[in-house]
């Protein structure tokens, strides 16, 4: 599932759910796999898609696990999509909630990608929501943490701009 769910990020939407079909029908009794690891990566993929309502849609069977380990993907990666899909729907308030519970949770999820980048997320939604004085602490928090990043990774690179805009305005 773990491939499947990074083959979902990156945009290769068949491959993934052909992955999570067979898993799906390899386990249909499993709860883990039935109402957590394969909805993520299919709400993954909907995200890539740019349908934020059918990821969150997705998703809602997942709450319950939120702050389950799997021995597949833990990290509160279905928070984290979930997140990311409200953004991209426009619900800043919803996806901070989202955001939070990964911060509120660092055990779960710093040692992972999630846990820095759900900074500059939760950034993000805090800007939407209109709270600069916020959105500015979550920047410049994510920012420290990656301060010894690659320079030009793309994600950092647009988070030294957005917090740039912000601190102008």
């Amino acid at each position: 599932m773990v491939l499947a769910l990074s083959l979902a990020r990156s945009g290769r939407a068949d491959e993934a759910n052909r992955l999570a079909d067979e898993v799906s029908q390899e386990a249909p009794l499993d709860t883990m796999v039935q109402k957590y690891l394969v909805p993520t990566v299919r709400a993954a993929v909907k995200l890539q898609q740019h349908d934020p309502d059918a990821a969150i849609a997705l998703l809602r069977e997942t709450v319950p696990y939120d702050l389950t380990f799997t021995q597949s993907f833990d990290y509160l990666y279905p928070a984290y999509i979930r997140g990311l899909a409200y953004l991209e729907s426009g619900d800043g308030r919803s996806a901070a909630v989202e955001f939070q519970k990964l911060i509120d949770n660092p055990g779960l999820c710093w040692g992972y990608i999630t846990g820095p980048l759900t900074r500059l997320q939760l950034g993000r939604a805090a800007r939407m929501m209109g709270d600069d004085a916020s959105a500015r602490e979550s920047y410049e928090e994510f920012l420290t943490i990656w301060k010894d990043a690659d320079h030009d990774l793309p994600i950092y690179l647009q988070a030294k701009a957005e917090y740039a805009q912000l601190k102008k305005s």
